[in-house]
């Protein structure tokens, strides 16, 4: 049964919802317009947190196993957007149009509900071969009203001009906005009780929390002096600053991220950057640039304005997958750790 209905595009997500969030990454990102009021998901009445449990008790929702946690229904939920749905039972047809939200709807073991996907959508390899929907800016509106889905999930990418132009269509847009990976965990946790898969979204936050740890109890001893200056190029020309989880997660690894003094996806101040003098430079490792057929590494290191900075001279660049970095999903803790060892190899094993 359908739910009952109650942000300037950044060169990132769009690849980097294949190829930023669906990212296989030009790394495009999306902005989402007006901010929501709450960061993550939405809110419910008493929202499940990361680590903690997230039973609702009562009678079980529909695929909930005998002793296992289970949704009551109807089930009300605010997402991104301040939007709120009343579900009467567990969504039976479901539509990603964010790679990050798809990949946790498969690490769910919802996969068979997926009747579509984005563009971009490339992991598992199973949800490469699902319907497509369009971009995960823009979503083909045909498509999603032929899909017939009882929800469709947008992630950070998609504006919401765009998620209020599809739900005047009856389109049932459930948005989330994580900013952190805290954020994340709760979303999966959210997920797990739209879905009536509350063990195994608890299940996934639990191996994300000893992700967290691992990186965590590596870095925990590192004195103020001996943090690492870092720099994401994940885009030429382009960096992210503080209010955005690639930021977090430079931070989390013990990092100090040089562009930190500005907000969120923004292009490189190249004068700033060679004054900041970063000591590790992190670039997404299979890249290669539209323009001059490049990869991001050999733009890196030919220029020559940048000869002296510590990290060109200390061959401190370190390559990494771009979507465990770019999606906000059940991987984002693996991208985590993948930049701790960027930034401190002898530390993070």
């Amino acid at each position: 049964m359908k739910a009952t209905r109650e942000t300037t595009g950044k060169r990132w997500l769009r690849k980097g919802a294949a190829a930023l969030l669906g990212l296989t990454l030009a790394w495009s990102l999306a902005g989402c317009g007006e901010k929501p009021k709450t960061p993550g998901a939405g809110d419910l009445a008493d929202p499940p947190k990361a680590g903690a449990g997230a039973n609702t008790g009562g009678q079980a929702g529909t695929g909930a196993s005998a002793g296992a946690k289970a949704t009551v229904y109807p089930f009300k939920v605010k997402d991104a957007t301040g939007q709120e749905f009343t579900f009467a039972k567990a969504p039976a047809r479901i539509v990603s149009v964010s790679p990050s939200e798809t990949e946790t709807l498969f690490a769910l073991g919802l996969g068979d509900k997926v009747v579509g996907v984005s563009d971009y959508d490339d992991y598992p390899a199973e949800a490469a071969g699902k319907p497509k929907m369009g971009s995960i800016v823009k979503p083909n509106e045909e498509a999603l009203i032929a899909a017939n889905a009882d929800v469709v999930l947008s992630g950070v990418s998609l504006p919401v001009p765009v998620v209020d132009k599809l739900r005047s269509l009856q389109v049932n847009v459930f948005k989330v906005d994580p900013k952190t990976v805290e954020d994340v965990m709760n979303n999966i946790l959210i997920f797990g009780q739209l879905f009536d898969k509350q063990e195994q979204a608890e299940k996934l936050v639990a191996g994300m929390k000893a992700d967290l740890q691992k990186v965590t109890d590596a870095v925990k001893d590192l004195k103020p002096e001996q943090k690492k200056r870092v720099l994401i190029e994940f885009s030429p020309g382009w960096t992210v600053g503080k209010g955005e989880f690639m930021d977090e997660l430079i931070t989390l690894s013990g990092g100090i991220n040089v562009a930190s003094n500005v907000k969120g996806f923004a292009q490189m101040n190249e004068e700033q950057i060679i004054a900041d003098n970063p000591q590790v430079i992190l670039y997404p490792n299979n890249l290669i640039d539209e323009k001059s057929k490049k990869t991001m590494d050999q733009i890196i290191k030919e220029r020559s304005s940048w000869a002296g900075i510590d990290a060109i001279k200390n061959n401190r660049l370190a390559g990494l997958d771009q979507n465990l970095i770019s999606r906000p999903g059940p991987r984002i803790t693996q991208g985590l750790l993948e930049v701790a060892k960027g930034i401190y190899p002898e530390l993070v094993k």
